[in-house]
Order: C-alpha cells, then structure tokens, then sequence
C-alpha cells in the first residue's frame, strides 16, 4: 500500500487542531493563528514532518508552517504532533502552487526545501520546485530579504535547481556539494527522513541557501 492511500487519512487532517483549514482566509493574518508577530518559515514538501518539529522546538521565537499535499503523508506528522506538540507549529494540505493564494507578499521570512520530487523527465520540469517557475512564487510570498534554504542527494536536480538561479533572478548566498563534510554549513544541520537515510548509504547532501 502507497503511503498516499492510507483510509481515513483526509477524514484525520480536517479533524486536527494542527492542519490550517481555509487557509486562503489567513492570508495576510497568519499572526492570528500563532497569536504573535513573530517571523513565519515554511517547509515546502514536509514529508512526515521530522525536520520541521526538531527545527520549531529549538526555535521557539519563530513560527513554522509545513506544506505537504499528500494527506497519508501528512498523517504521519500529525501523529508526531500528536506526542510532543509544538505551539509555534502549524501544517497545510495543499499544493504548492497555491502558496500565493496563502500567504501575502513579504508575509514569509524564509522558505526550506528538503529533498523534493526530482520529477526526472524533462518534460516535467516545471513541477520541479527548484525551478524558475517556482521560484518566482516563492518570490511573491517572501520578504525582500528571505532566504531559500533547498537540500538534496540528487546531483541532476541539484545541479538543475543552480542552473535555474541566474535566470529566475536569484544568487547563491552559500553553496556545498557535500554538506555533511562542509563544516560552516554543516553547523546546526538538521537531518530529514531521506537524509538520515542517505547519507546512511554513504550519499553526498547537496545544500544552497540563496537570495534575490
């Protein structure tokens, strides 16, 4: 069974205190649903949640919102949530695409994308996150001066995602091709799923943080 058809996972989301429902009514006013002002970070393409929780209970003065459309995958994260809640921690079942439609300009301070769908074919290319496509949503929805934080294992789409910033508009601020041997950007790294499981196998962790 596919993780994305888990029964009763969508039933799950809308019952969660944790998953933002009509989000496209707090655009604009996501202080209301933390309850401050402080800075909002968002995952795109969370997985099941591990890097998100680990990085809002070191970080308390910051605000994170995990973006996953796939509901059996976001179930798993909830389940974490359930065991040990983060107050400054929040979860959306949408695509990304619909990230405008969410968040008001300048309303992110910085976005991560950790280990996203490589989408091999070229003809797909566009649905890669990484993409001028997506980063010019991403630059309607962060502030001036947000940072874009993207890590992965996969060279071709690493190397495809620094190919596409000088075209989208965007320049590399830091840049490794092998992070966990990189001691400035390895610094404070916090591991996903995949990365524990790749670098496991012995795999290099491609990382940029980038900026306009």
């Amino acid at each position: 069974m596919r993780l994305r058809n888990i029964p009763g996972a969508q039933e799950a989301i809308r019952e969660s205190e944790f998953v933002i429902e009509n989000a496209q009514e707090k655009k604009g006013n996501w202080s209301s649903v933390f309850g401050n002002t402080n800075p909002i970070r968002i995952e795109v393409g969370m997985g099941k949640g591990k890097f998100l929780m680990e990085l809002a209970g070191k970080n308390p003065e910051v605000n994170y919102i995990g973006i996953e459309r796939y509901s059996s995958v976001l179930l798993r994260a909830l389940q974490k949530m359930e065991e040990e809640q983060r107050s400054n921690l929040k979860f959306l079942c949408i695509d990304a695409k619909e990230l405008e439609d969410v968040f008001s300009p300048g309303e992110v301070d910085k976005i991560y994308l950790n280990f996203s769908d490589p989408w091999p074919k070229d003809r797909h290319a566009k649905r890669r996150l990484p993409s001028r496509e997506f980063l010019a949503r991403f630059d309607k929805i962060l502030k001036k001066d947000g940072r874009i934080e993207f890590k992965t294992d996969n060279r071709g789409l690493f190397d495809f995602a620094v190919e596409e910033l000088e075209p989208a508009g965007w320049k590399a601020e830091k840049i490794t091709y092998d992070l966990h041997h990189d001691a400035e950007m390895a610094e404070g790294n916090i591991m996903t799923e995949y990365e524990e499981k790749f670098s496991a196998l012995g795999n290099p962790i491609c990382k940029y943080i980038i900026y306009r």
